[in-house]
């Protein structure tokens, strides 16, 4: 999914704003965590790198990219179909291999 995503913002970088309102409206509605303020936050300070720099995020195989792929405020950059069919292939792939 990260690869998608990273693929989309690509073709329209203003969706980024996306990210930015999504984080922010999650803050609003857990701002009693503070596990989830601190994760946000390390988003909000990624969001404001070079957009090559969020790029390469979305796609790591580190551990790092890993963990933030986790917690991904991109939530609306793809349609629920296009992530209906991602799992399907993903589910496809693992039970083929």
């Amino acid at each position: 999914m990260g690869r998608r995503v990273a693929s989309r913002l690509r073709q329209q970088p203003k969706l980024i704003q996306v990210a930015r309102d999504n984080l922010s409206r999650w803050a609003q509605l857990n701002a009693s965590s503070p596990a989830l303020l601190r994760c946000y936050a390390e988003w909000r300070e990624i969001l404001d790198r070079p957009l090559e720099d969020v790029y390469e995020l979305l796609v790591s195989e580190t551990d790092e990219g890993q963990r933030f792929r986790q917690n991904s405020p991109f939530v609306g950059v793809l349609n629920a179909r296009e992530v209906w069919e991602l799992k399907q292939e993903f589910r496809h792939a693992t039970t083929t291999a």
